[in-house]
Protein backbone atom coordinates (compact mmCIF):
# COMPACT_ATOMS: atom_id res chain seq x y z
CA UNK A 1 0.00 0.00 0.00
CA UNK A 2 1.11 3.42 -0.92
CA UNK A 3 2.28 5.95 1.78
CA UNK A 4 -0.37 7.78 3.18
CA UNK A 5 -0.35 10.70 0.54
CA UNK A 6 -1.06 14.83 0.75
CA UNK A 7 -4.60 15.59 2.93
CA UNK A 8 -2.83 17.45 5.48
CA UNK A 9 -5.42 20.24 5.98
CA UNK A 10 -8.44 17.16 6.34
CA UNK A 11 -5.51 15.78 8.64
CA UNK A 12 -4.98 18.69 10.35
CA UNK A 13 -8.71 19.57 11.06
CA UNK A 14 -9.70 16.28 12.13
CA UNK A 15 -6.76 15.81 14.82
CA UNK A 16 -8.66 19.37 16.24
CA UNK A 17 -11.89 17.91 16.28
CA UNK A 18 -10.51 14.92 18.14
CA UNK A 19 -8.64 16.79 20.52
CA UNK A 20 -11.32 19.42 21.58
CA UNK A 21 -12.18 19.64 25.29
CA UNK A 22 -15.85 19.85 23.80
CA UNK A 23 -18.51 17.72 22.60
CA UNK A 24 -17.64 17.52 18.33
CA UNK A 25 -20.09 16.43 16.08
CA UNK A 26 -17.82 15.76 12.54
CA UNK A 27 -19.07 14.74 8.76
CA UNK A 28 -16.97 13.27 6.30
CA UNK A 29 -18.07 12.42 3.15
CA UNK A 30 -17.44 12.04 -0.61
CA UNK A 31 -17.49 9.17 -3.53
CA UNK A 32 -15.94 6.19 -2.58
CA UNK A 33 -12.69 5.04 -3.11
CA UNK A 34 -11.58 8.50 -2.10
CA UNK A 35 -9.66 7.26 0.98
CA UNK A 36 -12.36 8.62 3.77
CA UNK A 37 -11.90 5.89 5.62
CA UNK A 38 -7.70 5.72 6.19
CA UNK A 39 -8.54 9.12 6.82
CA UNK A 40 -10.66 9.23 9.79
CA UNK A 41 -7.94 6.03 10.64
CA UNK A 42 -4.94 7.76 10.30
CA UNK A 43 -5.99 11.07 12.28
CA UNK A 44 -7.44 8.41 15.13
CA UNK A 45 -3.97 7.25 15.44
CA UNK A 46 -2.85 8.58 18.79
CA UNK A 47 -5.93 8.04 20.09
CA UNK A 48 -6.97 4.99 22.65
CA UNK A 49 -10.69 5.69 23.53
CA UNK A 50 -11.73 4.64 20.12
CA UNK A 51 -14.93 2.41 18.70
CA UNK A 52 -14.82 3.23 14.45
CA UNK A 53 -17.01 1.08 13.16
CA UNK A 54 -17.70 0.04 9.66
CA UNK A 55 -21.45 -0.03 8.72
CA UNK A 56 -22.84 -2.89 6.52
CA UNK A 57 -25.80 -3.49 4.54
CA UNK A 58 -27.61 -5.79 7.55
CA UNK A 59 -30.70 -5.71 9.28
CA UNK A 60 -30.88 -2.62 11.96
CA UNK A 61 -30.48 -5.93 14.80
CA UNK A 62 -27.61 -7.23 13.21
CA UNK A 63 -25.98 -3.22 12.78
CA UNK A 64 -26.63 -3.25 16.60
CA UNK A 65 -25.12 -6.38 17.68
CA UNK A 66 -21.78 -5.57 15.41
CA UNK A 67 -21.71 -2.20 16.84
CA UNK A 68 -21.63 -3.72 20.53
CA UNK A 69 -19.53 -5.97 19.61
CA UNK A 70 -16.68 -3.68 18.13
CA UNK A 71 -17.20 -1.12 20.76
CA UNK A 72 -16.75 -3.62 23.65
CA UNK A 73 -13.16 -3.94 22.18
CA UNK A 74 -12.43 -0.71 24.14
CA UNK A 75 -15.44 0.01 26.25
CA UNK A 76 -16.39 -3.86 27.98
CA UNK A 77 -19.17 -2.10 30.00
CA UNK A 78 -21.16 -1.51 26.83
CA UNK A 79 -22.27 -5.17 26.60
CA UNK A 80 -24.38 -4.33 29.62
CA UNK A 81 -26.01 -2.17 27.89
CA UNK A 82 -29.93 -2.41 26.31
CA UNK A 83 -29.19 -2.79 22.57
CA UNK A 84 -31.02 0.70 21.22
CA UNK A 85 -28.90 3.33 19.51
CA UNK A 86 -29.84 5.82 21.89
CA UNK A 87 -28.46 4.36 24.79
CA UNK A 88 -25.38 3.02 23.68
CA UNK A 89 -24.82 6.73 22.00
CA UNK A 90 -25.14 7.93 25.45
CA UNK A 91 -22.82 5.70 27.00
CA UNK A 92 -19.85 6.05 24.94
CA UNK A 93 -20.69 9.98 25.39
CA UNK A 94 -20.61 9.80 28.86
CA UNK A 95 -17.14 8.11 28.49
CA UNK A 96 -15.78 10.76 26.45
CA UNK A 97 -14.94 8.61 23.50
CA UNK A 98 -14.15 8.87 20.11
CA UNK A 99 -16.95 7.28 17.95
CA UNK A 100 -16.67 7.19 14.13
CA UNK A 101 -19.23 5.46 11.93
CA UNK A 102 -18.26 4.71 8.57
CA UNK A 103 -20.56 4.31 5.93
CA UNK A 104 -23.35 5.87 8.14
CA UNK A 105 -25.79 5.98 4.79
CA UNK A 106 -26.35 2.01 5.52
CA UNK A 107 -27.15 2.70 9.46
CA UNK A 108 -29.70 4.94 8.26
CA UNK A 109 -31.29 2.75 5.56
CA UNK A 110 -32.32 0.61 8.61
CA UNK A 111 -33.03 3.25 11.33
CA UNK A 112 -34.00 6.80 9.99
CA UNK A 113 -34.40 7.93 13.38
CA UNK A 114 -30.70 7.73 13.82
CA UNK A 115 -30.22 11.69 12.96
CA UNK A 116 -32.55 13.20 15.18
CA UNK A 117 -31.26 10.40 18.35
CA UNK A 118 -27.94 12.49 17.13
CA UNK A 119 -29.32 15.72 17.69
CA UNK A 120 -30.92 14.77 20.97
CA UNK A 121 -28.00 14.02 22.23
CA UNK A 122 -26.29 16.83 21.62
CA UNK A 123 -28.66 19.24 22.37
CA UNK A 124 -29.71 18.19 25.69
CA UNK A 125 -26.79 15.21 26.65
CA UNK A 126 -23.52 16.02 25.83
CA UNK A 127 -22.96 19.41 27.36
CA UNK A 128 -20.45 18.24 29.96
CA UNK A 129 -18.72 15.60 27.80
CA UNK A 130 -15.42 16.07 24.85
CA UNK A 131 -16.71 13.18 22.91
CA UNK A 132 -16.60 13.12 19.03
CA UNK A 133 -18.82 11.70 16.87
CA UNK A 134 -17.63 11.28 12.76
CA UNK A 135 -20.04 10.20 10.34
CA UNK A 136 -18.61 8.73 7.21
CA UNK A 137 -19.98 8.29 3.72
CA UNK A 138 -20.39 7.44 0.50
CA UNK A 139 -23.35 8.30 -1.08
CA UNK A 140 -23.07 12.05 -1.11
CA UNK A 141 -26.95 12.68 -2.04
CA UNK A 142 -27.84 10.57 1.44
CA UNK A 143 -25.07 12.49 3.72
CA UNK A 144 -26.39 15.81 2.57
CA UNK A 145 -29.67 14.76 3.24
CA UNK A 146 -28.72 12.98 6.79
CA UNK A 147 -26.65 15.86 8.09
CA UNK A 148 -26.18 19.15 5.87
CA UNK A 149 -29.44 19.95 4.62
CA UNK A 150 -31.72 22.61 5.94
CA UNK A 151 -34.59 20.03 7.14
CA UNK A 152 -31.71 17.50 8.40
CA UNK A 153 -32.16 17.24 12.33
CA UNK A 154 -28.48 17.47 12.28
CA UNK A 155 -28.27 21.18 10.34
CA UNK A 156 -26.16 23.58 11.93
CA UNK A 157 -24.53 21.40 14.59
CA UNK A 158 -21.73 20.07 12.75
CA UNK A 159 -18.54 21.41 13.67
CA UNK A 160 -16.64 20.12 11.12
CA UNK A 161 -17.20 19.22 7.80
CA UNK A 162 -15.05 17.62 5.29
CA UNK A 163 -16.07 17.28 1.86
CA UNK A 164 -13.26 15.11 0.50
CA UNK A 165 -12.20 15.30 -3.68
CA UNK A 166 -10.22 13.92 -5.45
CA UNK A 167 -5.99 14.38 -4.53
CA UNK A 168 -4.77 16.97 -6.96
CA UNK A 169 -2.04 16.37 -9.93
CA UNK A 170 0.93 16.95 -8.22
CA UNK A 171 0.49 14.04 -5.76
CA UNK A 172 -0.26 11.36 -8.58
CA UNK A 173 3.49 11.20 -8.93
CA UNK A 174 4.28 9.23 -5.80
CA UNK A 175 1.95 6.65 -7.05
CA UNK A 176 3.84 6.13 -10.10
CA UNK A 177 7.97 4.73 -10.15
CA UNK A 178 10.05 7.11 -9.21
CA UNK A 179 11.62 7.47 -13.37
CA UNK A 180 7.78 7.85 -14.50
CA UNK A 181 8.28 10.40 -17.45
CA UNK A 182 6.26 13.65 -17.22
CA UNK A 183 4.24 12.37 -20.18
CA UNK A 184 3.13 9.01 -18.34
CA UNK A 185 2.22 10.97 -14.97
CA UNK A 186 -0.17 12.91 -17.50
CA UNK A 187 -1.66 9.75 -19.11
CA UNK A 188 -2.12 8.30 -15.83
CA UNK A 189 -3.74 11.20 -14.50
CA UNK A 190 -5.95 11.71 -17.37
CA UNK A 191 -7.43 8.01 -17.35
CA UNK A 192 -7.43 7.76 -13.28
CA UNK A 193 -7.44 10.70 -12.26
CA UNK A 194 -6.27 11.68 -8.32
CA UNK A 195 -8.54 8.96 -6.82
CA UNK A 196 -5.91 7.04 -4.54
CA UNK A 197 -8.17 3.34 -4.52
CA UNK A 198 -7.75 3.64 -8.48
CA UNK A 199 -4.13 4.62 -8.38
CA UNK A 200 -2.83 1.92 -5.98
CA UNK A 201 -4.08 -0.68 -8.26
CA UNK A 202 -1.46 0.09 -10.95
CA UNK A 203 1.00 -2.03 -11.39
CA UNK A 204 4.66 -0.62 -11.93
CA UNK A 205 5.72 -3.65 -13.93
CA UNK A 206 3.23 -2.51 -16.44
CA UNK A 207 2.60 -0.08 -19.12
CA UNK A 208 0.03 2.16 -18.74
CA UNK A 209 -2.11 0.53 -21.35
CA UNK A 210 -1.47 -2.79 -19.66
CA UNK A 211 -2.68 -1.82 -16.83
CA UNK A 212 -5.82 0.02 -18.24
CA UNK A 213 -6.50 -3.71 -19.93
CA UNK A 214 -5.89 -5.28 -16.71
CA UNK A 215 -7.59 -3.56 -14.61
CA UNK A 216 -10.52 -1.49 -16.60
CA UNK A 217 -11.07 -3.76 -19.86
CA UNK A 218 -10.75 -7.31 -19.06
CA UNK A 219 -13.71 -8.78 -18.00
CA UNK A 220 -12.68 -9.36 -14.38
CA UNK A 221 -10.98 -6.23 -13.94
CA UNK A 222 -11.85 -4.54 -10.53
CA UNK A 223 -12.71 -1.30 -11.81
CA UNK A 224 -14.23 -2.61 -15.07
CA UNK A 225 -17.72 -1.69 -13.58
CA UNK A 226 -16.62 0.70 -11.50
CA UNK A 227 -18.53 4.14 -12.31
CA UNK A 228 -21.58 1.79 -12.87
CA UNK A 229 -21.08 1.16 -9.25
CA UNK A 230 -20.78 4.46 -8.03
CA UNK A 231 -24.21 5.66 -10.16
CA UNK A 232 -26.12 2.68 -8.42
CA UNK A 233 -25.00 3.84 -5.12
CA UNK A 234 -26.41 7.47 -5.75
CA UNK A 235 -29.33 7.13 -8.00
CA UNK A 236 -32.38 5.34 -7.77
CA UNK A 237 -33.38 5.65 -11.40
CA UNK A 238 -29.92 5.77 -13.35
CA UNK A 239 -31.09 5.03 -16.84
CA UNK A 240 -31.68 8.23 -18.36
CA UNK A 241 -28.56 9.73 -16.04
CA UNK A 242 -26.55 7.05 -17.82
CA UNK A 243 -27.67 8.26 -21.33
CA UNK A 244 -26.76 12.25 -20.34
CA UNK A 245 -23.19 11.47 -19.05
CA UNK A 246 -22.80 8.99 -22.52
CA UNK A 247 -24.17 11.92 -24.42
CA UNK A 248 -21.60 14.26 -22.29
CA UNK A 249 -18.62 12.14 -23.17
CA UNK A 250 -19.58 11.53 -26.74
CA UNK A 251 -19.38 15.55 -27.08
CA UNK A 252 -22.56 16.57 -26.84
CA UNK A 253 -22.03 19.41 -24.27
CA UNK A 254 -24.31 22.28 -24.48
CA UNK A 255 -27.88 21.61 -22.86
CA UNK A 256 -29.78 21.57 -26.42
CA UNK A 257 -26.94 19.00 -27.58
CA UNK A 258 -27.83 16.41 -24.85
CA UNK A 259 -31.35 16.95 -25.13
CA UNK A 260 -30.90 16.37 -28.64
CA UNK A 261 -28.39 13.17 -28.36
CA UNK A 262 -30.57 11.72 -24.79
CA UNK A 263 -34.48 12.36 -26.49
CA UNK A 264 -34.79 13.96 -22.75
CA UNK A 265 -36.96 16.78 -23.30
CA UNK A 266 -34.59 20.17 -22.81
CA UNK A 267 -37.33 21.61 -19.85
CA UNK A 268 -36.53 18.30 -18.08
CA UNK A 269 -32.73 18.86 -18.75
CA UNK A 270 -32.19 21.04 -15.43
CA UNK A 271 -33.27 18.80 -12.97
CA UNK A 272 -30.90 16.03 -13.85
CA UNK A 273 -28.00 18.31 -14.81
CA UNK A 274 -28.31 19.65 -11.11
CA UNK A 275 -28.48 16.57 -9.71
CA UNK A 276 -25.05 15.22 -11.58
CA UNK A 277 -23.63 18.28 -10.68
CA UNK A 278 -24.13 18.00 -7.05
CA UNK A 279 -22.65 14.76 -7.10
CA UNK A 280 -19.81 15.96 -8.66
CA UNK A 281 -19.86 13.57 -11.52
CA UNK A 282 -20.29 16.81 -14.28
CA UNK A 283 -19.34 20.26 -14.11
CA UNK A 284 -20.26 23.26 -16.49
CA UNK A 285 -18.19 25.49 -17.93
CA UNK A 286 -18.37 29.26 -19.54
CA UNK A 287 -16.08 31.17 -21.46
CA UNK A 288 -13.38 32.58 -18.93
CA UNK A 289 -14.43 36.07 -19.99
CA UNK A 290 -18.19 35.32 -19.33
CA UNK A 291 -20.41 35.41 -15.78
CA UNK A 292 -21.20 32.08 -15.16
CA UNK A 293 -24.60 32.73 -14.30
CA UNK A 294 -25.21 35.11 -17.26
CA UNK A 295 -23.47 32.88 -19.96
CA UNK A 296 -25.82 31.29 -22.42
CA UNK A 297 -23.01 29.12 -24.10
CA UNK A 298 -22.12 26.91 -21.46
CA UNK A 299 -21.09 23.60 -21.76
CA UNK A 300 -21.05 20.40 -19.41
CA UNK A 301 -18.07 17.65 -18.88
CA UNK A 302 -17.02 14.76 -16.82
CA UNK A 303 -15.41 15.53 -14.00
CA UNK A 304 -14.10 12.29 -13.29
CA UNK A 305 -11.30 10.82 -15.59
CA UNK A 306 -12.01 6.90 -15.69
CA UNK A 307 -15.83 8.29 -15.87
CA UNK A 308 -15.01 9.94 -19.47
CA UNK A 309 -12.82 6.99 -20.16
CA UNK A 310 -15.93 4.77 -19.23
CA UNK A 311 -18.51 6.50 -20.98
CA UNK A 312 -16.21 7.03 -23.92
CA UNK A 313 -14.80 3.49 -24.64
CA UNK A 314 -16.88 1.12 -22.60
CA UNK A 315 -20.21 2.11 -21.73
CA UNK A 316 -22.63 -0.48 -23.71
CA UNK A 317 -19.79 -1.86 -26.23
CA UNK A 318 -18.28 -4.42 -22.98
CA UNK A 319 -19.00 -7.50 -25.61
CA UNK A 320 -16.81 -6.17 -28.21
CA UNK A 321 -14.05 -5.53 -25.91
CA UNK A 322 -14.51 -9.11 -24.29
CA UNK A 323 -13.88 -10.40 -28.24
CA UNK A 324 -10.83 -8.64 -28.71
CA UNK A 325 -9.50 -9.90 -25.13
CA UNK A 326 -5.87 -8.83 -24.30
CA UNK A 327 -5.42 -6.67 -27.45
CA UNK A 328 -8.59 -4.98 -26.42
CA UNK A 329 -6.12 -1.79 -25.54
CA UNK A 330 -4.10 -2.09 -28.60
CA UNK A 331 -6.43 -2.41 -31.16
CA UNK A 332 -9.92 -0.29 -29.94
CA UNK A 333 -8.19 2.07 -27.46
CA UNK A 334 -4.76 3.10 -27.42
CA UNK A 335 -5.39 4.95 -31.56
CA UNK A 336 -8.04 7.01 -29.88
CA UNK A 337 -5.74 7.84 -26.42
CA UNK A 338 -3.85 10.84 -28.10
CA UNK A 339 -7.45 12.63 -28.64
CA UNK A 340 -8.89 11.11 -24.99
CA UNK A 341 -5.75 12.90 -23.65
CA UNK A 342 -6.41 16.45 -25.26
CA UNK A 343 -8.95 17.86 -22.54
CA UNK A 344 -7.30 16.88 -19.83
CA UNK A 345 -3.94 18.20 -21.07
CA UNK A 346 -5.32 21.62 -21.55
CA UNK A 347 -7.13 21.82 -17.96
CA UNK A 348 -3.59 20.77 -16.96
CA UNK A 349 -2.20 23.57 -18.93
CA UNK A 350 -4.74 26.01 -17.84
CA UNK A 351 -3.59 25.54 -14.06
CA UNK A 352 0.07 25.42 -15.05
CA UNK A 353 -0.61 29.42 -16.71
CA UNK A 354 -0.30 30.94 -12.85
CA UNK A 355 3.03 29.13 -12.17
CA UNK A 356 4.61 30.11 -15.34
CA UNK A 357 3.46 33.43 -15.84
CA UNK A 358 3.91 34.21 -12.06
CA UNK A 359 5.06 37.84 -12.90
CA UNK A 360 1.79 38.87 -14.65
CA UNK A 361 -1.03 39.69 -12.02
CA UNK A 362 -3.27 36.96 -13.63
CA UNK A 363 -6.71 36.91 -12.38
CA UNK A 364 -8.67 34.27 -13.67
CA UNK A 365 -7.96 31.47 -16.17
CA UNK A 366 -9.87 28.96 -17.96
CA UNK A 367 -10.79 28.32 -21.83
CA UNK A 368 -12.59 30.78 -24.47
CA UNK A 369 -14.93 29.74 -27.66
CA UNK A 370 -17.51 31.42 -29.25
CA UNK A 371 -19.10 29.89 -32.67
CA UNK A 372 -16.06 27.98 -35.07
CA UNK A 373 -13.51 29.89 -32.70
CA UNK A 374 -11.58 28.65 -29.43
CA UNK A 375 -8.72 28.95 -27.52
CA UNK A 376 -7.38 26.44 -24.60
CA UNK A 377 -5.96 28.55 -22.59
CA UNK A 378 -7.28 32.14 -21.32
CA UNK A 379 -5.11 34.09 -18.82
CA UNK A 380 -7.05 37.55 -17.74
CA UNK A 381 -5.00 39.99 -15.82
CA UNK A 382 -5.88 43.05 -13.77
CA UNK A 383 -3.50 45.09 -16.45
CA UNK A 384 -3.41 45.37 -19.96
CA UNK A 385 -1.97 41.52 -20.79
CA UNK A 386 -3.72 38.85 -22.11
CA UNK A 387 -2.37 35.56 -22.14
CA UNK A 388 -3.88 33.16 -24.93
CA UNK A 389 -2.10 29.46 -25.58
CA UNK A 390 -2.86 26.59 -27.65
CA UNK A 391 -2.36 23.07 -26.27
CA UNK A 392 -1.14 20.27 -28.43
CA UNK A 393 -1.10 16.70 -27.13
CA UNK A 394 -0.13 14.60 -30.33
CA UNK A 395 3.37 12.73 -31.25
CA UNK A 396 4.52 15.33 -33.87
CA UNK A 397 6.32 18.44 -33.23
CA UNK A 398 4.21 21.33 -33.40
CA UNK A 399 4.93 24.06 -35.95
CA UNK A 400 3.58 27.51 -37.13
CA UNK A 401 0.42 26.30 -37.77
CA UNK A 402 -0.47 26.10 -34.10
CA UNK A 403 0.65 30.01 -33.92
CA UNK A 404 -1.05 31.05 -36.84
CA UNK A 405 -4.35 29.35 -35.33
CA UNK A 406 -4.23 31.21 -31.99
CA UNK A 407 -3.26 34.73 -33.70
CA UNK A 408 -6.29 34.45 -35.58
CA UNK A 409 -8.81 33.23 -32.81
CA UNK A 410 -7.79 35.85 -30.70
CA UNK A 411 -8.75 38.23 -32.76
CA UNK A 412 -12.40 37.95 -31.97
CA UNK A 413 -11.84 37.36 -28.29
CA UNK A 414 -13.55 40.87 -27.00
CA UNK A 415 -11.62 41.74 -23.91
CA UNK A 416 -10.12 45.34 -22.44
CA UNK A 417 -8.06 45.66 -19.89
CA UNK A 418 -10.24 46.74 -16.67
CA UNK A 419 -8.21 49.88 -16.69
CA UNK A 420 -9.18 51.03 -19.96
CA UNK A 421 -7.12 51.39 -23.42
CA UNK A 422 -4.95 48.81 -25.70
CA UNK A 423 -4.41 45.14 -24.57
CA UNK A 424 -1.38 43.12 -24.80
CA UNK A 425 -1.39 39.70 -25.69
CA UNK A 426 1.43 37.09 -24.76
CA UNK A 427 1.10 33.56 -27.05
CA UNK A 428 1.70 30.25 -25.52
CA UNK A 429 2.15 27.17 -27.01
CA UNK A 430 1.89 24.06 -24.96
CA UNK A 431 3.23 20.84 -26.91
CA UNK A 432 4.05 17.28 -25.89
CA UNK A 433 6.46 16.11 -28.59
CA UNK A 434 8.38 19.36 -28.42
CA UNK A 435 8.24 21.90 -30.97
CA UNK A 436 9.67 22.35 -35.01
CA UNK A 437 13.18 23.96 -35.19
CA UNK A 438 11.67 27.06 -37.45
CA UNK A 439 9.11 27.88 -34.50
CA UNK A 440 12.03 28.02 -31.30
CA UNK A 441 14.15 30.40 -33.81
CA UNK A 442 10.62 32.28 -34.31
CA UNK A 443 10.04 32.46 -29.99
CA UNK A 444 13.71 33.09 -29.43
CA UNK A 445 13.00 36.16 -31.91
CA UNK A 446 9.74 37.66 -30.48
CA UNK A 447 9.16 38.60 -26.12
CA UNK A 448 5.59 37.99 -26.62
CA UNK A 449 5.74 33.90 -27.28
CA UNK A 450 6.96 31.45 -24.92
CA UNK A 451 7.00 27.44 -26.09
CA UNK A 452 6.27 24.78 -23.28
CA UNK A 453 6.53 21.02 -23.52
CA UNK A 454 5.11 18.65 -20.92
CA UNK A 455 7.85 18.41 -18.60
CA UNK A 456 7.71 22.22 -17.97
CA UNK A 457 4.05 21.75 -17.36
CA UNK A 458 4.24 18.90 -15.00
CA UNK A 459 6.76 21.08 -12.93
CA UNK A 460 4.58 24.55 -12.85
CA UNK A 461 2.34 21.85 -11.20
CA UNK A 462 4.44 20.11 -8.56
CA UNK A 463 5.11 24.09 -7.29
Amino acid sequence: MTAFVNRSDELARLHDLFESDRAELGVVYGRRRLGKTRLVKKALEDHERTVFYQARQKTADLQLEQFVETASETFPGIEDIRPDWERLFRYLGDRDANVVLDEFPYLIEQDESLPSVLQALFDHEFDASNTTFVLVGSSISMMEEATLLGDSPLYGRTSLKLDIRQLPFESVSAFLPNDASADEIVRAWSVFGGVPYYLEELDDDRSLGENIQQLVLSRHGSLRNEPEYVLRMELTEPTRYFSILEAIAGGATSRNEIAGTTGIEYNQMSMYLDRLSRLRLIERHVPVTEKPERSKRSQYRLRDPLFRFWFRFLYGSTDRYDQFGENAYERLVEPEMADFISPAFEDLCCRALWTVYDELPIVDVGQWWYQDHEIDVVGLTDAETLVVGECKYRSSRTGHDALRSLESHVEELRWTPPSGGSRHVEYALFSRAGFTESLRDTAADRDDLRLFDLKDVVDALRE
